[in-house]
């Protein structure tokens, strides 16, 4: 009888309105899913999920790179989509933004721990890699080169087949770490040193 009564229970609180999951709409007052949704890189490389969740060797955090990734869809991306010689977003919807949870060096300059802007400026053979202190912004509308923190070159690499989606994923180097950036047959690489820890 107490059974009966509990699952008795159980569809009447079921069928009260909102509690039927199985028939719940999404309000129209949500936005719509990105087309180009944001993603995140860690250094160390899945930092949360290797360090924290496994409990893997990893060292401190010393980077993170938040910024959405637009889709190629065959169309022709630098020279066109992305013009060349001038100031790009790196991905799509609000800047590409990079905090950096310790000192470090990228080229020849000291960077202090902090959160930036990463702005690129992409021609055929180099990209102009841009640090801007100013953060929050949606695209490069208005960018203001009064607040960069840095600027240093680097070279394109062509690569044999195309990336889909833009993508930014931190690669292991022997002083640091490199920052690698690619979308269609393109790939450009920024060099960060580390000036404490690993």
């Amino acid at each position: 009888m107490k059974k009966c009564l509990l699952l008795l229970a159980i569809a009447g609180l079921l069928s009260l309105p909102g509690m039927n999951h199985a028939n719940a709409q999404t309000p129209s007052s949500l936005p719509p899913l990105d087309a180009s949704p944001m993603d995140m890189a860690y250094f160390p490389v899945m930092y949360p999920y290797a360090v924290r969740v496994k409990g893997e060797p990893g060292g401190p955090l010393v980077a993170r790179v938040v910024y959405s990734r637009p889709q190629k869809k065959d169309r022709e991306i630098f020279g066109k989509l992305v013009p060349y010689n001038k100031v790009w977003r790196l991905g799509a919807n609000e800047a590409t933004e990079i905090t950096f949870f310790q000192p470090v060096s990228i080229g020849s300059k000291a960077v202090a721990k902090g959160r930036y802007t990463l702005y690129a400026i992409p021609t055929e053979k180099t990209w102009t890699i841009i640090l801007n202190k100013d953060n929050d912004v949606y695209g490069a509308y208005k960018y203001d080169q009064q607040k960069d923190v840095l600027r240093t070159e680097v070279p394109v690499q062509v690569l044999d087949s195309a990336v889909e989606n833009f993508t930014i994923v931190f690669e292991k180097a022997t002083d640091g770490a490199n920052l690698r950036m690619l979308w269609d047959k393109t790939e450009a690489s920024l060099p960060i040193k580390f000036t404490t820890g690993k």
